[in-house]
């Protein structure tokens, strides 16, 4: 097996999941006691979260530089960035490292390929859903996506930082999600990209009025590919 680098802490709740996913794909995939050989890098995500300047996301770049290069030097041979937002950086991050980072996009757009669908909502930070490093990933994947909803951004982007971020998941942002989720479903939208990785925390992603494509599982198991040689 192939070592594997995580950039997290970004949240740590999420990267807990990362950790997880991974371990549970290399279990199934070889039996037995095996697990995954990874390395985590993991930041203070309080030094990172709220980046809204160039000049703070140049800061963001050289702390995530930072962390990749040390993780290359530890013998990753490849990385993930464990947030979405964070790949806004992506390029930079890239640049600096002699070894691969496999972008989430990539890994959304790719299963959403392989499955046909060509049109779909994208939910995550105000970032994310706002900005074009995300979405012109995703459209290069052949991927049509709607204009994103601003109120929904800016209610996104409570629940994630002042909630999810910190360990907590309220009833009252899972009824908010199933809402959203809904008025999607009502405007013939065929299917949601969950692209911040702690939404997974309020949305059940086997149960819903639509077809969710989770970023958190899908970059996980992109990883565990690599881990596997596959």
């Amino acid at each position: 097996m192939r070592k594997i680098g995580l950039i997290g802490g970004m949240s740590w709740t999420s990267t807990v999941r990362y950790y997880q996913i991974i371990n549970e794909a290399i279990g199934k995939r070889l039996g037995g006691l095996h697990s995954a050989p990874m390395l985590i890098e993991s930041l203070d995500f309080a030094e990172v979260a709220k980046a809204q300047t160039e000049e703070e996301w140049a800061r963001t770049a050289e702390v995530l530089i930072g962390a990749a290069q040390r993780l290359e030097t530890a013998g990753a041979t490849a990385l993930i960035i464990c947030a979405n937002s964070m790949h806004r950086v992506y390029d930079e991050v890239a640049a600096a490292v002699s070894v691969p980072i496999l972008h989430i996009a990539d890994a959304v757009g790719g299963k959403m390929k392989a499955d046909g669908v060509k049109n779909a909502a994208l939910i995550g930070t105000r970032n994310v859903m706002t900005e074009r490093f995300y979405r012109q990933r995703l459209v290069s994947h052949g991927i049509s996506l709607i204009p994103p909803d601003m109120k929904w951004a800016q209610e996104m982007d409570r629940i994630i930082y002042d909630e999810l971020a910190l360990g907590k998941a309220t009833r009252a942002s899972e009824r908010t999600m199933k809402t959203i989720f809904t008025n999607i479903y009502q405007a013939n939208v065929p299917a949601v990209v969950l692209a911040c990785t702690e939404l997974e925390m309020i949305v059940d992603v086997r149960a819903n009025v639509l077809p969710i494509y989770d970023g958190t599982s899908l970059h996980a198991l992109a990883a565990a590919e690599h881990i596997l040689g596959e």
